[in-house]
């Protein structure tokens, strides 16, 4: 009988740690790649960033706008400062303003 009891114990302990490993598991936060982490940082390089990437993380930035950044980068070379952006069809004073602690420019 104790034998039984003691198995029966053991078993409930071991179901129970078990479970508890599994659910630690499963809220542990996972690793992101290292794209994701500079984006959940908030900084956008507008020399490196694709047209996603600039629609997903910039306020009022829409697809054609996002692209129309790309474009002006390819065809005009990297930007020089964030206030270079201006410069692209589409993207005002107050738009800038808007995103200035989002963006970044790298040499």
């Amino acid at each position: 009988m104790k034998k039984a009891l003691v198995a029966s114990l053991l078993f409930s302990c071991l179901s129970f740690s078990s479970l508890a490993v599994q659910a630690a598991e499963s809220m542990a936060p996972t690793a992101l790649p290292a794209a994701s982490q500079a984006e959940v940082a908030g900084v956008i390089d507008v020399n490196s960033a694709d047209a996603a990437t600039l629609q997903r993380e910039l306020v009022g930035i829409g697809a054609v706008k996002a692209q129309a950044i790309v474009d002006y980068r390819q065809a005009h070379g990297a930007f020089q400062s964030v206030e270079e952006l201006l410069e692209v069809k589409g993207i005002g004073v107050a738009t800038l303003e808007k995103n200035r602690a989002r963006l970044s420019v790298s040499p």
